[in-house]
This record gives C-alpha cells, sequence and structure tokens, in this order.
C-alpha cells in the first residue's frame, strides 16, 4: 500500500484542480444567465469585468511554485482551498457590482491560477520517472471530474439559484476538499520514507555506485534563444493559433447559454454541450498524443485549427440537437489537439536552452487572448443582436491561421547533448 500512496496524492490533487471550477471561464458560464438577471449588469460591463479579472487573476500564479517549494505542497494545499472556499461562498452574497468585481477576481486569482499551479506541482514532486504515466492518468481523473461536474453544478443552478449553487460549492471547496487535502497531501515522498513514484527509500539513488562515486547523465542544453523564437514565423503561427482557441473557447464559454438560447435551446443543452465537450477534448488529447509522433506539427496545427474553424462557423446555424451535440464533439476534438500542441510544441522545435521565456510568451499571448473573448462576443450581441457575425469573422480568421500553419516551415530542433560523468562524493 505504501508503495502506491503517490497514486493516492495524485487523486486528491485531480480533485482539487476540478476544484478550480468557479474559477474558470466555462465555470463563470454556468451561472451567467441568472446572475446578469438578479444583478442587472448588462453582457458588456460583465465581459469588462471578466477582462480585467482575468488579467489581474493572472497574478496569482506568482510566487505560488516558490511557496510550494518552502511551505510543503500539503500546507500550500490546503490554504488555497480554503481561501477559494471562502471567497466563493462570500461571491453568492455579492449585492453589487463592485462586490462582484472583487470575488470574481479572486476566484481567477486563487482558483483558475494559484490551485492550478499547485495540483501541477504536485504531480511533479511525487513523479519523476513515471510521470508520463502519472499525468496521463492525472488528465483523465480531471476531465472525468469536470464531465460529472458540469451537469450537476448545472442542475443545482437550476434548482436552487446561482446564489445557494455557488455557497455550497464554496463549502465542498473549503470543508471538503481542504481537509483531505492536508490529511493525504505531503510535502514530497522523502518526508513518509518514499522515493518519487512511490518506490521505498533504501539503496542508492539511480545512478550512483555502492562506492560512493556516482555515474550520472551531463546534459548540455541548446537550443533557440527566446528572442531569436519569437523573431521566427513559427512561433507566432503556434502562438496565435492556440490563442485563437483561449479566445473562442473563453468567448463562446462565458455567454454558452445565452448564444444557444437564440437558436431556442435551454439551459440544460447547455449543460449537456459541457460534458460532450469535456469529453470529446480527452479524446483530442489522446489522439493528439498519439499524432504528434507521426504527423508534421504544422500540419497537425492546421488540421486541429480546421476542425475549430468549422465549429465557429456552424455555431450560429444549429437548430437540431443533433447539430448542437456535434458542434460540441468538434470544438472539444479541435480543442484537445490544440492544447496537446500548446504543451508540446515548444521544447521540439526551439529547444530546451530558453524554453521557460518562450513558453511564457505564448502563455500570455493566450491569457490576453482568453480575457478579450467574451469582450469581443458581448460587443457583437450589443452592436448587432446577434452572435453570428463574430462567428463568422472568427472562423475566417482561424482559417488564415491554419493555412498558415500548412506553409510555414519550422527551425531545425536543436541537438540535446548528453554525456556520463563520474563524480566522486564531496569529502566531509
Amino acid at each position: 500500500m505504501e508503495q502506491k500512496y503517490g497514486w493516492f496524492v495524485l487523486i486528491v490533487a485531480a480533485a482539487a484542480m476540478v476544484g478550480s471550477l468557479p474559477g474558470r471561464t466555462q465555470g463563470l458560464g454556468l451561472i451567467t444567465e441568472p446572475l446578469l438577471a438578479d444583478l442587472r449588469i448588462d453582457r458588456v460591463s460583465y465581459a469588462a469585468l471578466n477582462f480585467w479579472a482575468t488579467l489581474i487573476g493572472s497574478g496569482g500564479a506568482l510566487g505560488i511554485g516558490y511557496a510550494v517549494d518552502r511551505a510543503g505542497s500539503r500546507v500550500v494545499l490546503t490554504a488555497v482551498l480554503v481561501s477559494l472556499g471562502a471567497v466563493v461562498c462570500l461571491m453568492g452574497t455579492a449585492g453589487s457590482f463592485a462586490a462582484l468585481a472583487l470575488w470574481i477576481t479572486l476566484t481567477r486569482a486563487l482558483g483558475q491560477s494559484a490551485l492550478s499551479v499547485v495540483s501541477l506541482a504536485i504531480v511533479g514532486h511525487w513523479f519523476v520517472r513515471r510521470i508520463d504515466k502519472a499525468m496521463a492518468l492525472y488528465s483523465v481523473a480531471i476531465s472525468i471530474g469536470f464531465m460529472a461536474a458540469f451537469p450537476a453544478v448545472g442542475a443545482a443552478v437550476q434548482t436552487w439559484g446561482w446564489r445557494a449553487t455557488w455557497m455550497g460549492i464554496g463549502l465542498v471547496i473549503g470543508v471538503g476538499l481542504a481537509p483531505l487535502a492536508f490529511l493525504v497531501v505531503r510535502r514530497n515522498p522523502e518526508v513518509i520514507g518514499l522515493q518519487p513514484d512511490g518506490g521505498l527509500l533504501g539503496g542508492p539513488p539511480p545512478g550512483e555506485r555502492l562506492d560512493g562515486s556516482s555515474r550520472v547523465p551531463t546534459v548540455m542544453l541548446d537550443g533557440h534563444t527566446w528572442t531569436a523564437a519569437l523573431a521566427t514565423p513559427s512561433f507566432w503561427v503556434f502562438a496565435t493559433g492556440t490563442a485563437l482557441y483561449g479566445l473562442v473557447a473563453s468567448g463562446i464559454g462565458l455567454f454558452n447559454e445565452s448564444i444557444l438560447g437564440q437558436r431556442g435551446f435551454g439551459p440544460n443543452v447547455y449543460y449537456q454541450t459541457l460534458a460532450v465537450t469535456a469529453m470529446t477534448a480527452l479524446a483530442g488529447n489522446f489522439l493528439g498524443g498519439w499524432l504528434s509522433s507521426r504527423l508534421a506539427l504544422g500540419r497537425l496545427m492546421a488540421a486541429s485549427l480546421f476542425i475549430l474553424a468549422a465549429g465557429v462557423l456552424a455555431l450560429p446555424q444549429v437548430s437540431t440537437l443533433t447539430h448542437v451535440m456535434t458542434w460540441a464533439a468538434a470544438m472539444g476534438l479541435g480543442g484537445g489537439l490544440v492544447m496537446v500542441l500548446f504543451f508540446s510544441v515548444w521544447g521540439r522545435v526551439f529547444g530546451r536552452l530558453h524554453l521557460g521565456r518562450i513558453q511564457g510568451a505564448a502563455q500570455a499571448l493566450t491569457v490576453v487572448a482568453s480575457a478579450i473573448g467574451p469582450l469581443l462576443v458581448a460587443w457583437c450581441l450589443e452592436w448587432t443582436g446577434s452572435y453570428t457575425a463574430v462567428f463568422q469573422i472568427l472562423a475566417g480568421v482561424i482559417a488564415v491561421v491554419a493555412l498558415a500553419a500548412l506553409l510555414v516551415s519550422l527551425p531545425d530542433a536543436p541537438p540535446v547533448l548528453t554525456g556520463m560523468t563520474s563524480t566522486p562524493d564531496a569529502p566531509g
């Protein structure tokens, strides 16, 4: 049982990630319509609030990794869960635009940013050699959690209203998940006598000889500098493609109930689409992982974006339940493929020398695009009385970027030079 303890920690980390739902656009979208009616807020003002909350809330990720390293996973995860639970409960009592703005910003900072970072860090602390297997199980657990959460929260909103539902979710996070995290999660495997990956401590670490010397791999990182990477067309094609997905996902996610309502569908259909999208996104993750080693990255990005463009173009035209579910499946599949590319393309194309800064630049572009998406959708409805025009324009832009992905030339991936060196232990 002790050898498998890391897998229990992983499941708690995945549950914590699902607990970030109130701080995510799709989670906020579950209560958008009743919230707007309750507080008498117009869509453009609400989208603007979301824009600033997303940008400011992204600062919640700053320093969290350092806090985990210093104080440990258990302390930081428990503190973040308790804080997020309290904020979500307080958001359920919001009676003004200013109060709502404060609580949404804090849910973004604590949920979408801080809790996501801590959850991912826990998996990294517990798994080294089996990190690929661990991340696969982690992704599946998260997808299953969100697939269950979306319809459950939607049904609760319809039955008890958005305020009671949000307070209930806050209690689940702060009173349910937080104590579970405190009881199960530990700082790292060594604290309870385990090695990373759940192995029992004992014997020399991998690569260390019994005579005290070490034969360990020495890796020389090679790659493009971040300024050189940003000067290539390929960086901007992939970064723009993933940012467009974030823009579309956030724009639709925040106002999807209203978008489908214009096509004659009720809230229950909207909640069903969330589960379908989550399920097909998981399929897209697996398919993308399999294809990424068999298909040129540019072609895979192009295919992902063409699927996404087709889904965006079709949304204002859906007229039957079959149409809606087909659209949801296409959006999930395209999004799942895009996210695999986002995590894998930078290291493969630009090397590891400045990988953090390169991926950070792409992430910053995605955050800004995700904040802008709901504003574009709200502006279009206010100016034209319909959502159709913005989706037609976005579909065209996505298709152009997809064509660019087919044509762009990728720089050669820099080689990684490795060697083995024997290093005696330091004296004393």
